[in-house]
């Protein structure tokens, strides 16, 4: 583990000798009501706590994460935080990670049953002819999201309608909704041919689950983050070889190819469900989130080249539970919380699943995965 690495500031102090009586549990729900948690939780009973760890620092020069941060990851499984700071200390010592989200896209995807296959056509055609007007109606339902595309899949006398926005800093699943509803409005009121029922969501939107169509679009962010290790590095923090880790990954890749795995992942849902908990993210989007497409290649200067795309990092900056008192701190440890921070906090979560990744592999490949978890997580 790194040295050096002070746990971040808290606004709620630990019990002093006069509170004796009372637990840590008492003194927070006492210090905290349950108009600071309005719109997270009906029938607030109290607090879940989790534990939170430091990893990092890492050191990025991304798109928009330029420098070096530290890691909060909320977790209760022990060696997590310990294989992701090795991964990140390995990045150190190479080139520094590097990422950049390339796409950005949120759907909601209304479906419509019509009596017939030809009604269902007939409603295409008029829908192909009111795009401009139907912008205008989804845009009325919020400040901040921007209709980028309108996609219709015709099935038998069924229409799926996907509305792809854009949603700002916010990770969006509210705020497309609203407005989809506006358009299923508009639908229902002006159309020629009335639809028998409308639903807000056909479940083929990608909306927390991953299926084939996560692999080849975009749901979130669509994140791509990069490192190359030299060997020193890969021998000394990792304890392997460039080339031994590339042959663990190709056969792995190999064995979730007959798994009929969605992506060649090995545990990008441990750090991204971490930084999800810890900074106030809708962790059920993990589902699609977790989606990933690793590579690893030894250069030919003898050192790793490893890079990992994400198509479904839905993620958000501001709204949902980023406001949340401990969420937002952590958020802010990373210069994360607010508007314009959305897309830097992609690329560090990232970069941080790729080191990960990175410190998985190398585990495995070597035969000391048992022995961390013996060591750390009993």
């Amino acid at each position: 583990m790194d040295q050096g690495i002070e746990p971040p500031p808290t606004s709620l102090q630990e019990p002093s000798s006069d509170d004796e009586e009372k637990s840590y549990f008492t003194l927070l729900n006492e210090h905290l009501n349950q108009q600071t948690f309005r719109g997270h939780i009906e029938n607030f009973a109290g607090l879940c706590m989790l534990p939170v760890g430091i990893a990092g620092p890492l050191h990025i020069q991304g798109d928009e994460a330029k420098g070096s941060f530290r890691i909060p990851m909320a977790t209760t499984e022990g060696a997590l935080v310990a294989s992701y700071n090795r991964g990140l200390r390995a990045g150190r010592q190479g080139s520094g990670f590097w990422a950049k989200v390339v796409e950005e896209i949120v759907q909601r995807c209304p479906l419509l049953k019509f009596t017939t296959a030809q009604q269902a056509f007939s409603f295409v055609q008029w829908i192909d002819s009111q795009h401009d007007t139907i912008k205008l109606v989804a845009e009325s339902a919020s400040r901040y999201a921007v209709l980028k595309n309108i996609r219709t899949i015709l099935e038998g006398n069924e229409i799926i309608l996907c509305l792809e926005y854009s949603t700002g800093d916010a990770s969006g699943q509210n705020m497309v909704t609203l407005c989809s509803q506006k358009v299923c409005d508009f639908i229902r009121d002006y159309a020629p041919v009335s639809p028998q029922e409308i639903y807000i969501e056909g479940n083929a939107s990608g909306d927390k689950k991953a299926g084939i169509r996560s692999l080849g679009r975009t749901r979130g962010k669509r994140v791509i983050a990069e490192v190359t290790i030299t060997a020193s590095a890969m021998s000394t923090v990792l304890k392997t070889t460039p080339q031994r880790l590339v042959d663990f990954w190709l056969s792995s890749t190999m064995s979730q190819i007959k798994a009929g795995s969605a992506g060649n992942q090995a545990h990008v849902a441990n750090g991204l469900a971490a930084m999800f908990l810890a900074t106030g993210q809708d962790v059920a989007c993990i589902a699609e989130a977790t989606v990933g497409f690793n590579r690893a290649e030894v250069t030919p200067q003898g050192d790793l080249y490893a890079s990992l795309t994400l198509p479904n990092l839905i993620i958000g900056s501001v709204g949902g539970g980023t406001g949340l008192p401990t969420q937002r701190e952590c958020l802010e440890i990373m210069d994360c919380f607010g508007a314009g921070k959305a897309n830097k906090l992609a690329e560090i979560m990232t970069a941080v699943a790729l080191a990960g990744e990175l410190s998985i592999g190398a585990a495995i490949a070597e035969g000391h995965f048992t022995q961390a978890h013996q060591k750390l997580g009993r």
